[in-house]
């Protein structure tokens, strides 16, 4: 069973500045810089700002990259979608399972 996004553990510094990266990419966010991104602050609304939209074209990214899908329907997208450490517990966690 693949672990919560939201577990304890700390993702790797290189996977956060590659999912930095991807999301500037991927969203066209080419003012900002990665280290203009708190790995922590929320990714949705009063954070980085972005929308429903934003984040299906996320999720598109990161499937054609690392190839790992979600679903439109899952439970957990608002905690996997939350932060970019979350994005990248998550991330991790799939690779892992």
């Amino acid at each position: 069973m693949p672990a919560s996004a939201s577990t304890s553990s700390t993702p790797s510094p290189e996977l956060v500045r590659e999912l930095k990266e991807l999301i500037i990419e991927a969203l066209g966010l080419q003012d900002l810089s990665p280290e203009d991104i708190d790995p922590d602050a929320p990714l949705l609304q009063e954070g980085l700002g972005l929308d429903s939209i934003d984040v299906l074209e996320l999720a598109m990214a990161l499937n054609k990259k690392y190839g790992i899908k979600t679903e439109a329907d899952d439970e957990r997208n608002r905690e996997i979608f939350a932060s970019v450490n979350n994005l990248a517990r998550f991330l991790a966690s799939e690779r892992a399972s």
